[in-house]
């Protein structure tokens, strides 16, 4: 019973430690501390044209994709 308690005590904390530091990283990964106000409004841009023509997109294939 010892060894289960001193693993949780040891394991719990490094899980939570490793799991924030991943999050912390990855949302400086998406957002670089170089991009600029035009970069992020150009993705920004870029983002929303590639949805519109993903609706497009779905509205021709309309009845080949009802197949699936």
């Amino acid at each position: 019973m010892f060894p289960v308690i001193i693993f949780a005590a040891v394991a719990v904390p490094l899980l939570v430690i490793g799991f924030l530091a991943m999050r912390r990283s990855s949302g400086t990964a998406e957002h670089p501390a170089t991009e600029t106000d035009a970069d992020r409004q150009r993705t920004e841009q870029e983002f929303e044209e590639a949805e519109r023509y993903q609706e497009q997109w779905r509205e021709e294939h309309k009845g080949e994709l009802d197949h699936f």
